[in-house]
């Protein structure tokens, strides 16, 4: 499964983002997607996930309440919305597909990984 995440760009503090995840030549259903972030010189860190059934799992601390994973009805996409962002939200927001059980938080609980779209944060 070829990933591709989009939507990443210089923003400033206060402001909203919207991330995409779309699978090439395909659609996301029966995936579960995952979007990770790593910032620099930090570990890729686990964000929030919506699993095959489109059940939302938790999502971290630093994006709970601002940060909200969402599926068209044909899952041609996934996406992350962002808002309130902040300067330590600053990273590469990767997105990841799993085919098999439900929502996970860590990287290894994955199959597929997308390239990565950077998002900067201007204070």
């Amino acid at each position: 499964v070829q990933l591709q995440a989009s939507g990443g760009g210089l923003v400033q503090a206060g402001g909203s983002l919207r991330l995409s995840c779309a699978a090439s030549g395909r659609t996301l259903n029966g995936y579960n997607v995952g979007w990770f972030r790593q910032a620099p010189g930090k570990e890729r860190e686990f964000v929030t996930c919506i699993s095959r059934n489109g059940v939302r799992s938790s999502s971290s601390d630093s994006a709970k309440g601002r940060f909200t994973i969402s599926g068209d009805g044909a899952r041609n996409a996934v996406y992350l919305q962002m808002n309130s962002l902040l300067p330590e939200d600053t990273a590469v927001y990767y997105c990841a597909v799993r085919s098999w059980g439900g929502c996970g938080s860590r990287m290894s609980d994955y199959d597929w990984w997308g390239q990565g779209t950077l998002v900067t944060v201007s204070s």
